[in-house]
């Protein structure tokens, strides 16, 4: 199979609207509209789609005719119509490049008894801003071609890392999740600056760029987390008295017990969809 060729979006909602932009943008992109076509069941996003973007929205029998790549970005629950659908079309020489949260390779394997090679991705929601960290692998019939395909197309709303399918809970948990937890931390370091008598417009914007320079640092500075955390932290000074604090309170335990936890569950939903 040749990964060459054009590519149906199935499932036009904030992700495949997140891929379909970051596709078409740049100064060198992957595709031009008319090399993308969206399938996508409510007329009025439908008609937005085409509008903003100059695709065409088709169905999901021309989208498999015409497509050399499958992208399926559709809700969990809505998985089973797309594969009833979609079994009928596809063709063992096609490239299925799933984002649907929770569904297996292998569930996704049984519904395409053609036996089309399938990349299972899990990105996350910053794919909306163009920083998203996307964990790839690998279905029965996928090979190196046909991953890198898939990575270059997640590329385009972020970064790319491949892993075996045994690691994507740990990986929802971790990055899947992850933003939550941040949002979670920025929520409180506001109410705090509230509650030390700031504003509350001055306390966001002190936090929201004190975590994105902070994320600058340990993406570009090659340091580790302790080393930086050390850099801040003056002997007798104010950010070892918070340090303390947090470790009173047991916060990085906490923190550890959550990620488990979402890993946990990742796992008992993943058991849940792939029996449907």
């Amino acid at each position: 199979m040749t990964t060459s060729g054009n590519l149906a979006i199935i499932g036009g909602g904030k992700i495949g609207e997140a891929l379909l932009s970051g596709l078409l943008r740049g100064s060198t992109p992957l595709f031009t509209a008319d090399q993308i076509v969206v399938v996508e069941h409510y007329p009025e996003r439908a008609g937005y789609l085409q509008d903003k973007y100059g695709i065409k929205v088709v169905d999901i029998a021309e989208a498999a005719h015409n497509s050399a790549t499958l992208l399926i970005a559709v809700k969990p629950q809505d998985i089973d119509t797309v594969l009833k659908e979609l079994s009928e079309h596809v063709r063992a020489e096609h490239l299925v490049v799933s984002v649907a949260a929770g569904i297996t390779i292998s569930r996704i394997e049984r519904g395409l008894p053609a036996g089309p090679a399938v990349v299972r991705c899990m990105p996350n929601t910053p794919a909306l801003v163009d920083e998203a960290m996307t964990a790839i692998s690998a279905g029965s019939h996928a090979d190196d071609d046909h991953l890198q395909h898939a990575q270059n197309l997640l590329e385009a709303v972020g970064k790319v890392v491949r892993v075996p399918e045994s690691q994507l809970d740990a990986v929802t948990a971790l990055s899947g999740s992850g933003p939550a937890y941040f949002f979670f931390l920025v929520e409180a370091m506001i109410d705090a600056g509230i509650l030390l008598g700031l504003p509350r417009a001055l306390a966001a914007d002190l936090i929201v760029q004190t975590a994105v320079g902070s994320a600058v640092m340990l993406r570009d500075s090659g340091e580790h987390p302790v080393q930086l955390r050390e850099a801040v932290t003056s002997p007798g000074g104010t950010t070892i008295s918070a340090i303390r604090e947090l470790e009173n309170h047991a916060v990085r335990a906490a923190l550890i017990a959550a990620i488990e936890a979402a890993r946990d569950r990742s796992v008992e939903l993943g058991r849940a969809a792939e029996h449907g």
